[in-house]
């Protein structure tokens, strides 16, 4: 018995103990010493010029290259030359970058070992895969200050917005925290470490509602971070049954993984009674930007950098897609890297005094909710397919409640242990009674936009 069917047997309290053990060691690997260094140093510098920043920028690209160029396979090869800082940082940032082809997903798809800089012990390596939204997770490596430098971009901003590292909340995650046959209330667990309340997000049907809407109104929380579709749906139920939390009953709502919509901001506002502070980054830890008090999303500029490819233009913005370089991942270096995400950048300085570069929008995922039989709501299923590397690309559709279609672009590897992995994963999201049509396709066609649709159903159109 593996350890994830030891827990779903465990009685509530042995699993929020779980919970509370999982959160201790989540707290030491991202808040470590060079955390709290970098924060403090971030504080400072977030408050400087755009001169300064560029000058920050720059030092930090020059020894990325530097590095990469002697020890990444993948960039040994390219034969780029040494790279110079220049007076003019903005000048030097755009001339080393010119040095280098856009990266695209399936070059470092095909070949992700090549990206491992060798230089760093293996021993300091960390694995992780990216979300997966298109079926097609990516394997990366990073270190552990790495992982405390973009936890330093996200309690930057949430130091900004008055909360504080201890303050207890409420998150709304992909984690299977609750098992999937409970029927009756909690639908949520505890990590007393981080005086954090998990809530699942497979339980969240209309009978279910209240006990969720009750909990927010009784438990301690400061703020609540989540998936914004799920947010929209509990802040929906909030408002018909007239219980919106009391104005001060939180600081700060972070939404993050999806795309913030204009209608999901609106209720979740109300609902929560609480200003939205979004955020825009990605798992290969190539970009961050944050939000202001003014809904636009600030470049983490000691983080990474940000290019937009202009196809459109006017007299206040240029969007396109975004080409990326992180700054602060040196074991798998992603420089120029397109994304596959669009934004629009602002051609004038933020009202909220911010300096650097903002943008007014950054659209990344958007997908459908799939609606099972027993009356449930499910968005971000992604996590089913970050274990199926023999899925090269998945898409989910649904037409009607009973069912749903499962479409994938598969890899030779692909097999009937791999068939009963991924079959296990939906399950364990959707329930046994919803019916699934595996079906192998040769290509998934894109949106009119260009963009990739992980979920599209019938009758759990996100769309406001």
């Amino acid at each position: 018995m593996n350890t994830d069917s030891i827990y779903t047997v465990l009685p509530p309290s042995l699993q929020n103990l779980a919970c509370t053990w999982a959160g201790w060691q989540r707290e030491r690997a991202r808040f470590n010493p060079h955390f709290h260094r970098v924060l403090r140093e971030w504080m400072v510098s977030g408050r400087g010029s755009e001169e300064s920043l560029q000058t920050i920028q720059q030092e930090r690209l020059v020894e990325l290259v530097r590095r990469a160029r002697r020890y990444v396979p993948h960039y040994e090869k390219m034969n780029i030359p040494e790279p110079e800082a220049q007076v003019d940082a903005a000048k030097g940032i755009a001339q080393i970058l010119a040095l280098f082809p856009v990266l695209e997903k399936t070059t470092y798809r095909d070949a992700p070992e090549s990206f491992i800089s060798k230089d760093i012990p293996t021993k300091l390596l960390l694995e992780g895969t990216t979300s997966g939204t298109t079926g097609s997770a990516l394997r990366l490596w990073y270190t552990p200050d790495t992982l405390a430098e973009e936890y330093a971009t996200v309690w930057r901003q949430r130091r900004a917005s008055g909360v504080a590292l201890r303050d207890p909340h409420f998150s709304f995650g992909g984690q299977l925290i609750v098992p999937l046959n409970q029927q009756g209330p909690p639908f949520w667990r505890r990590n007393h470490w981080s005086k954090q309340v998990l809530f699942s997000l497979y339980h969240m049907k209309s009978e279910n509602l209240p006990a969720y809407v009750d909990a927010l109104h009784e438990l301690p929380g400061a703020y609540v971070q989540g998936y914004p579709s799920s947010l929209y749906l509990l802040g929906n139920a909030m408002l018909s049954s007239g219980r919106p939390l009391p104005k001060g009953r939180l600081k700060a709502v972070f939404p993050s993984s999806e795309s913030l919509l204009a209608y999901h901001r609106r209720v979740i506002e109300e609902a929560f009674a609480a200003p939205i502070f979004d955020r825009y980054g990605s798992s290969e830890f190539a970009v961050s930007m944050t939000g202001c008090s003014e809904g636009r999303l600030h470049v983490d500029m000691e983080f990474g950098i940000v290019e937009v490819e202009v196809q459109e233009e006017t007299n206040d913005y240029v969007r396109g897609p975004l080409v990326v370089t992180g700054l602060a991942n040196h074991a798998t270096p992603f420089i120029r890297y397109r994304i596959g995400d669009v934004g629009t950048r602002s051609k004038h300085a933020c009202p909220c005094g911010r300096q650097g570069d903002n943008f007014l929008e950054a659209d990344g995922r958007l997908e459908d909710y799939v609606v099972t039989p027993d009356g449930r709501w499910v968005g971000r299923l992604d996590h089913i397919f970050k274990g199926q590397p023999d899925v090269k690309e998945a898409q989910i559709l649904q037409e009607e409640v009973s069912s749903i279609e499962v479409r994938m672009v598969l890899r030779p590897a692909f097999d009937g242990r791999s068939q009963d992995a991924l079959l296990k994963e939906i399950r364990s999201r959707l329930g046994e009674k919803i019916r699934i049509d595996l079906r192998q396709v040769d290509e998934i066609p894109r949106e009119a936009n260009g963009k990739f649709r992980a979920v599209k159903s019938a009758v759990g159109r996100n769309e406001g």
